[in-house]
């Protein structure tokens, strides 16, 4: 695709799906009118609210105009998180990059401008995330989200989701790509899908290490954001090799009959099919020689490596 010369002309659809978030959407709102990248659009549906967040965004739509504020109703009141998005990717029309919005976050005025800057120097299907400040509910200081990887590739999306949703921005051909595969499979998160389909295909993944949003971490987060490598160590060790090897099978099951896959990522899908089916002591040997001769099968911080070759082992 040609992209305009002129960034300020690049169209960005955010995606924004709602759900009893009135407490924090006018805050969130705020920060979209003050991007210094202006050509947006907000796509947004109520996935069921009981609060007063349809107002709010009703009150939005007034204040930007309904052409930049646009509610998605054609899908069920209540789909939960992913298909939400799903649905609301769906509606995203051709040509468009794309940002995913979460409702109780706050983003800083380059947020967009930073994102597009990264996307428009491929042409390939290509997805752009970034760090987090971490606050309170009162957007009071907590610290910063873990250190992101540079150049992740499809063998580490396989263990690991480092793409957090709200900070994803997607380039048009990313964007084309996942509406022709979307849902994911069960036990992931829209965000992980996009990392996964995208680096499957060979796309491009770009980490920026500079944070471009608050991120409210509260108990009613979707997921939440543990800032310590220790943290997250301590949370896959209390999920066990058994929770985590059924995820890890389902994704290789799904992944492996998908047409958008490379051809040495294919390749590689099958390699781990036919070692994970190996049983026995035999089978244990053959998955520690795997991991031996795929060094980017791997987590991104020493104590996560450890848990996931542990749990890759026994599993």
């Amino acid at each position: 695709m040609d992209l305009p010369q002129h960034q300020e002309t690049v169209p960005v659809a955010v995606l924004l799906s709602v759900y009893n978030g009135a407490a924090f959407l006018n805050d969130l709102l705020t920060s979209l009118k003050q991007q210094t990248h202006t050509n947006w659009v907000l796509l947004w549906r109520d996935d069921g609210s009981t609060d007063a967040s349809i107002k709010c965004m009703h009150q939005f739509a007034l204040d930007v105009g309904i052409q930049r504020c646009r509610q998605i109703t054609s899908s069920p009141a209540h789909l939960g998180v992913v298909l939400s998005y799903a649905t609301l990717l769906k509606d995203v029309p051709a040509g468009f990059f794309v940002a995913f919005c979460d409702q109780d976050d706050v983003w800083f005025p380059d947020k967009l401008e930073r994102g597009l800057k990264a996307l428009t120097v491929t042409q390939k299907p290509a997805l752009y995330c970034s760090r987090q400040r971490l606050t309170d509910t009162k957007l009071r200081p907590i610290s910063i989200s873990p250190q992101l990887p540079p150049n992740p590739c499809f063998q580490m999306a396989l263990t690991q989701n480092i793409a957090t949703g709200c900070t994803i921005m997607l380039s048009p051909a990313a964007v084309s790509l996942l509406q022709a595969n979307f849902p994911p499979p069960n036990h992931i998160l829209h965000d992980w899908w996009a990392y996964l389909v995208i680096t499957g295909a060979d796309g491009t993944v770009i980490t920026d290490n500079r944070p471009t949003l608050f991120y409210r971490q509260h108990d009613n987060n979707a997921v939440g954001a543990p800032a310590l490598f220790t943290q997250r160590a301590l949370a896959a060790i209390r999920r066990g090799p058994w929770q985590f090897m059924f995820i890890f099978r389902d994704n290789l099951a799904y992944l492996g009959k998908q047409p958008y896959l490379s051809t040495n990522n294919r390749h590689f899908v099958d390699a781990l099919h036919r070692v994970l089916s190996q049983s026995g002591l035999m089978g244990r040997w053959h998955r520690w020689r795997m991991l031996q001769h795929s060094p980017k099968l791997r987590r991104y911080t020493w104590p996560e490596q450890i848990i996931f070759r542990l749990w890759f082992l026994l599993g």
